[in-house]
């Protein structure tokens, strides 16, 4: 299985092993993280992305910044910055602070405490996987009582975009395990497509059918009854179950109401955020003009032209059909709202 994240231990006491997800699919490469500056440039510049994933790297983080301190005698006010610049680095997903948050609360007891809660961390990332993944495909089998199922998904969340396995990709795959998959439509997930270099590449590896489409189809996808369901992930879920995730979501889901099929939203539940009462508040990360305006270096606007380029959206609650984790399924159309309680 593809490990998109994983600590190596060295009698110095080790590094953060990342696959490098820009240069997917054509290479597959890696980097060696020993500082906290590497550690949130490859956040910021999504080498690693995915909500479990940055939760794993946040976790893991905590122990590169105490190496790095003791290596170049960092003081106490200069490790906890680093801690919160690592927590802040991505503000739109949750886990990434969760992760940090939660690892940095073992720092008084001592780096093998932290390594060990990070590796905590992990370890039910793929345990939470693997158990909604079963959990969503047994509610969408009750829910459309059809042997063969075709679904379209929006950007990553398989294995790299996790610890291992996956969330909305994790139930695809086990409906393929199972034989009740018929087909994946795939958006390419505009600008950075996630989905034709990252999604496709792990559908291929396990020998999953799709196709990949561009994201301006999948509203006429869905509408001329192609599929199913829709199934993505989730970059935050607010207590009253609206979900923030890559730009793109909120279409499907639109699309989905219109057509009367399944909107799905699976993460794990360190994904949920009860602290924060709807997706109203929920802070959108807008990115670098070029993303948009330029395709491999090469300009493709008029010069001087601007973009408007947010990293994601929010799907309100009312038009998701079910929201997936390892605790269980709550359908947030029909239940009574605050679905989570801090």
């Amino acid at each position: 299985m593809t490990k998109a994240i994983e600590w190596i231990s060295t009698p110095a006491g080790g590094f953060l092993r990342l696959i490098d997800q820009r240069a997917l699919p054509a290479t597959t490469a890696y980097l060696d993280i020993t500082t906290v500056a590497q550690l949130i440039d490859a956040v910021k510049t999504l080498a690693v992305r995915g909500a479990p994933a940055l939760g794993a790297a946040g976790a893991y983080g905590i122990a590169v910044a105490m190496l790095e301190s003791k290596r170049d005698g960092w003081g106490e006010a200069q490790l906890r910055a680093a801690f919160e610049q690592l927590a802040d680095a991505r503000p739109t997903a949750v886990n990434l602070a969760w992760g940090a948050k939660q690892v940095a609360a073992q720092y008084s007891h001592g780096f093998e405490a932290v390594l060990t809660a990070a590796h905590k961390i992990a370890r039910a990332d793929e345990a939470a996987n693997r158990k909604l993944s079963q959990l969503g495909a047994d509610w969408l089998t009750s829910k459309l009582g059809k042997h063969k199922l075709r679904a379209i998904t929006h950007c990553n969340t398989g294995a790299l975009a996790t610890t291992a396995w996956g969330t909305g990709y994790g139930i695809l795959h086990e409906l393929h395990t199972r034989g009740q998959l018929e087909m994946v439509y795939v958006d390419e997930t505009r600008p950075l497509l996630q989905g034709t270099r990252l999604t496709s590449w792990e559908l291929t590896q396990d020998g999953i059918p799709h196709l990949v489409q561009v994201d301006g189809a999948a509203a006429s996808t869905i509408l001329r009854g192609l599929v199913d369901f829709a199934i993505i992930g989730a970059d935050r879920i607010t207590a009253n179950g609206d979900s923030a995730n890559k730009i793109g979501s909120l279409a499907l889901a639109l699309a989905c109401a219109r057509a009367q099929i399944p909107f799905i939203v699976a993460a794990p539940y360190s994904t949920v955020d009860a602290t924060t009462a709807s997706g109203d508040l929920v802070e959108i990360e807008n990115r670098d003009d070029a993303e948009v305006l330029e395709l491999a270096g090469v300009k493709l606007a008029a010069p001087g032209v601007k973009a408007f380029n947010p990293a994601f959206d929010v799907t309100p609650h009312d038009l998701i059909s079910a929201i997936v984790t390892e605790r269980g399924v709550v359908e947030p159309a029909v239940t009574q709202q605050p679905l989570f309680a801090p």
